[in-house]
């Protein structure tokens, strides 16, 4: 059997049980899963998942300037042209369902 290091961490305690659950259900162990972690990141060099920062805040309208507003449409409009979107009827009718609950 390979050495083995110890590994001291500071975690929340509620992401700790709920990362368990799913460890639990997939066979492995919280060490085992780390240590499945750290053997990416050397292999890829790399952070084996995207990083990004959360969604900004939805601008409102009123606080838009004139330039911001049309790039705004432009963007929707460029969605809409390579067919990403929904139709207006489903996401009301998600809307709807949302209200009933």
């Amino acid at each position: 059997m390979a050495k083995s290091s110890n590994l001291y961490v500071r975690i929340e305690p509620d992401v700790k049980e709920q990362a368990e659950k799913v460890f639990d259900s997939l066979g492995i162990s919280m060490s085992s899963a780390i240590g499945l972690f750290l053997k990416q990141v050397v292999i890829n060099r790399a952070i084996p998942f995207e990083l990004r920062l959360a969604p900004a805040k939805i601008k409102s309208v009123d606080s838009m300037t004139e330039s911001e507003f049309n790039a705004e449409l432009g963007s929707g409009y460029s969605d809409y042209l390579v067919g990403k979107g929904r139709p207006a009827k489903e996401v009301f009718s998600n809307i709807r369902k949302g209200l009933r609950t």
